[in-house]
């Protein structure tokens, strides 16, 4: 019994061991941006197709597309790892509502333009303030819990609504025309990327001002192309460039499905029992 004993208390214990943990969206390339951009079109042409075209108006198109991006959320949550077509179609259906959350703002309830831009600024402001406070770190490449997972989409959402209204706000103001104004985001977002490659400007802060950014841009683009050419568009209408936007979405989260060029390293986590032991190996 005494050798059983010593034996056993001669034994090394047993580490726990470092688990590595999955990043539940994809890696910023430059396919990221393209189908970001023609998300967030897509998210205003089929607005305007649900709410115009088929009659729905903004309140049943609202909660149409907001059950949707329930269901789509539900399913990504429950995900262990980042999967190309749940993820875009959340985004598509996210920049959908995003949309339509301003735009029933605007249209029924009367909030002016600059009064929903300052609101949604100041909501993005907190999301991210709570987000750092709660993880210290507001990093996408890191999205590897529920919690973050929650901040992150929540941030999403108010960048689409953000958008919406300040392009609206910025689009009406000045006066632009579609084309002028793509071009004008365009050069904004360009500006945002030579910042922070030349001058510095921190990867966190440059993201999120360009994701902002993307939404004006693809509503531009949108516009140009479904708008009828006396108000300045191609007249390509709605059903067709969001078909056009759609499938071109759909064929690239199929390569990058099969190619797998924006799924990130594993991060590696220590589990909690590990920081205990090595807590007790210093005491």
């Amino acid at each position: 019994m005494t050798n059983s004993t010593t034996s056993t208390l001669s034994q090394p214990e047993a580490r726990p061991t470092r688990r590595q943990l999955l990043n539940k969206v994809p890696e910023v390339t430059a396919y990221f941006w393209v189908i970001k951009v023609m998300a967030t079109t897509v998210g205003e042409t089929a607005a305007d197709f649900l709410g115009v075209n088929l009659n729905l108006g903004l309140t049943n198109t609202t909660y149409l597309m907001g059950a949707l991006l329930a269901v789509a959320l539900v399913i990504q949550f429950r995900l262990k790892k980042y999967v190309p077509g749940i993820y875009w179609l959340a985004v598509v259906l996210i920049s959908i509502v995003g949309t339509l959350i301003t735009d029933n703002l605007v249209d029924n309830f009367g909030v002016p333009l600059t009064t929903t831009t300052i609101v949604f600024a100041i909501a993005l402001a907190v999301t991210f303030a709570a987000w750092f406070a709660s993880e210290k770190t507001l990093s996408i490449h890191s999205i590897v819990t529920s919690r973050r997972e929650g901040f992150y989409w929540l941030a999403i959402l108010f960048t689409f609504a953000l958008g919406t209204a300040a392009g609206d706000m910025v689009a009406e103001g000045l006066n632009l025309g579609f084309w002028i104004s793509a071009v004008m985001f365009a050069g904004l977002i360009l500006a945002v990327a030579i910042a922070h490659r030349r001058f510095g400007l921190g990867a966190v802060l440059s993201f999120w001002i360009a994701y902002v950014l993307t939404r004006p841009l693809g509503a531009s683009l949108g516009d140009y192309l479904s708008q009828p050419k006396a108000d300045g568009g191609l007249a390509l209408g709605t059903i067709v460039t969001s078909a056009l936007f759609l499938v071109t979405i759909l064929a690239l989260v199929v390569f990058l499905a099969v190619t797998r060029k924006d799924v990130t390293a594993p991060t590696v986590e220590s589990d909690p029992a590990e920081k205990e032991y090595a807590a007790h190996l210093t005491s």
